[in-house]
């Protein structure tokens, strides 16, 4: 394994598809005849995607992230057959009906059912089947994934991925002599950061797939002997044979299944791919910027309590979350000037907006450069702060947070994050500096610190640029009705003061019941402060 921070993606491109179960995300790229891959269990879907583009020109690849894994976490996993049958029925959308089947590992029991599916002409082929073998039965197998309060739970999850990597399964206190490159780090962070994001469904599909991968060895074997390679580097003369004959791959325009649920998306901008969550209908638009770092899946309550009568639509900064890694200089006129392509790619002429922490100033900058376009604002706790607290912030806030191949950037990421809660600022460890917010539940600060991890190497130039922002000059160019408004546990929440003294006339200014996206808030406090969002934008 070889240190890196940065993935290259050449042409491959993310894709989510709608299906009556979730939606699943799949990386496809490359021209040609159809090659449909399962990745393997300890590998991402964007790593082995970008890998197979580059070993195997000349075929159309689509690699399904799994059920349960990444951006298709959100899809139940109870057992083989619904595996299959959940891949399949979206791979229907994209018009492949044909394809070469390749199947990685454990995910061979999945790739042996779906090519039951499909009709005659498919071809079925398995990789690494041995080492699944050994990973059902011996010292591989998946250590548990239960969540601690220390965060050695993602440190466990990415030895375990290393080791399977790296390590001979018949021999496991050897390295394999045999095999592809071992993975860099980035790579590997990657695998583990999407295993984590639904670590439940995760292991669940681990536990499925070496119950039904030790039947198909009971039950196939015969069909094991004609579709197993022993190696990857056994593939691509096989494939070669295989393509001789084989119609190119045209992809069908989908009509996908519509669905009152919040829906993820990818959204080509000037300045890179945006990562998109939307919900609801109706003639009025609302876009919503997160604080950073992270996502805005903390802002998904919020999205759907809002869409009553209204779409909500929610982007992840670029260099944040699951959008491209941000290029060049980042500053909020840079994020703002991306959140308007944003609308322009929507064919948004008018949008009302929210925005919270980070996100409040984006909104700002948004409205500023086009206030023509702009209905109504609300700014949930700006940052409003003095200069040398800014200055402290600046130099202490944002350590970098970089993938190593032993898991210390997971603990580090974890305590960071944990200590946000209970500090402000976190890195201030002293009793006067205490929150009063407490710590959340472990599934929500997990959630949190993969949201942190995903960002990587580039959280804090969307953070910085908050610290950094001229707030004071420029909350009073704001045109448009606003309201600003923190609630009683939020840290940036003396910050109402000074804007009540520098906002526009007409401005609201006002504390409310919660900071509706932390944990732990009350449920009436909520419903308060979501009825008052929902006041104002409505023009009440």
């Amino acid at each position: 394994m070889n240190q890196s921070t940065e993935i290259s993606e050449n042409s491959v491109q993310p894709r989510y598809l709608n299906t009556p179960v979730g939606q699943l995300r799949v990386w496809c790229g490359g021209d040609g005849p159809s090659l449909v891959v399962l990745p393997g269990l300890v590998m991402s879907a964007k790593v082995t995607a970008l890998q197979m583009e580059e070993q195997f020109p000349g075929w159309h690849i689509t690699v399904v992230e799994l059920p349960g894994i990444g951006g298709s976490g959100n899809i139940p996993v109870r057992d083989i057959p619904g595996v299959a049958a959940a891949i399949y029925s979206s791979l229907g959308l994209l018009g492949i009906v044909r394809p070469v089947l390749l199947g990685f590992d454990l995910s061979a029991a999945i790739a042996i059912e779906l090519s039951s599916l499909f009709s005659k002409g498919s071809e079925l082929l398995l990789v690494d089947l041995d080492k699944a073998k050994h990973w059902i039965h011996g010292d591989q197998r998946l250590p548990s994934l239960k969540l601690c309060d220390d965060g050695t739970h993602l440190v466990a999850l990415c030895a375990h991925f290393r080791n399977c990597l790296m390590l001979d399964s018949g021999r496991p206190t050897h390295i394999d002599p045999v095999g592809p490159s071992l993975p860099t780090d980035a790579e590997l962070d990657t695998a583990v950061l999407d295993a984590a994001v639904n670590l439940a469904a995760y292991s669940k599909l681990w536990r499925v797939c070496s119950k039904g991968l030790e039947h198909a060895l009971r039950t196939y074997v015969e069909k094991f002997r004609a579709f197993h390679l022993p190696s990857l580097t056994s593939l691509k003369p096989r494939l070669d044979s295989l393509k001789e004959g084989r119609s190119l791959f045209h992809p069908r325009k989908t009509t996908e299944i519509e669905t009152p649920r919040l829906r993820k998306d990818y959204l080509q901008t000037p300045s890179g791919r945006v990562h998109l969550r939307r919900i609801g209908h109706g003639p009025k638009t609302l876009l919503v910027f997160h604080s950073a770092p992270g996502s805005a899946e903390p802002l998904e309550l919020l999205m759907r309590r809002l869409a009553k009568g209204r779409t909500v639509i929610a982007c992840d900064y670029l260099g944040n979350g699951d959008s491209d890694k941000a290029v060049g200089h980042v500053d909020i006129h840079s994020m703002a000037k991306n959140a308007i392509e944003v609308a322009d790619a929507l064919g948004l002429d008018k949008v009302d907006l929210f925005g919270t922490h980070t996100g409040a100033l984006v909104a700002l900058e948004f409205a500023i450069q086009k206030p023509h376009r702009v209905g109504r604002i609300i700014l949930e706790a700006p940052v409003l702060l003095d200069q040398s607290f800014t200055d402290d912030i600046l130099k202490n806030y944002l350590p970098p947070i970089l993938p190593d191949r032993w898991g210390t950037h997971l603990l580090r990421a974890w305590n960071m994050r944990r200590d946000m809660f209970l500090f402000w600022p976190w890195y201030r460890q002293s009793r006067d500096a205490a929150r009063s917010l407490g710590l959340p539940d472990l599934q929500t600060l997990h959630s949190w610190t993969v949201g942190l991890l995903k960002s990587g190497h580039t959280y804090h130039l969307t953070y910085g640029a908050a610290f950094s922002y001229d707030t004071r000059s420029k909350l009073p160019l704001l045109r448009c009705p606003a309201l600003i408004c923190a609630g009683p546990a939020d840290m940036l929440v003396e910050g109402l003061a000074i804007a009540r003294q520098i906002a526009p006339v007409g401005t609201k200014v006002q504390a409310t019941p919660a900071t509706v996206w932390y944990p732990g808030q009350p449920s009436t406090a909520i419903n308060a402060a979501i009825a008052i969002y929902d006041a104002f934008l409505k023009g009440k």
